[in-house]
């Protein structure tokens, strides 16, 4: 029996695509399962900053500090709270202190790894 044209060109499209859906979903599993994998990445670059301390938080390992432009982010000057990584690092902190430091960022917080 003799199919004509359109209609066979038709049943091989609906009985291909399926098949080709399926491959495309395996692929996206992987990408999917990469996606939610944290990235690995080169050690955060640091950031230089001088500034004012506003603020200490010792019991949240904060300090909040009034700073000038921070050109390797392209910031302009601004006040903002930042983690403290060392801990005995913060009790050199006090309100009105000028301090120069230095930063990296961890996730979506930014953490003072040094200051003087």
């Amino acid at each position: 029996m003799k199919l004509p044209p359109l209609p066979f060109l038709v049943l091989a499209v609906l009985l291909g695509a399926p098949a080709m859906g399926y491959a495309q979903s395996d692929n996206m599993k992987g990408m999917e399962a990469k996606e939610r994998q944290p990235a690995k990445t080169a050690p955060a670059k640091p950031h230089k900053a001088a500034g004012t301390v506003k603020s200490v938080d010792r019991s949240a390992g904060r300090v909040t500090i009034a700073h000038g432009p921070v050109a390797s982010l392209k910031w302009p000057a601004m006040t903002m709270g930042f983690g403290v990584r060392d801990k005995a690092l913060i009790d050199k902190l006090s309100p009105g202190t000028k301090v120069e430091f230095e930063f990296v960022q961890q996730g979506r917080d930014y953490v003072i790894t040094s200051a003087k």
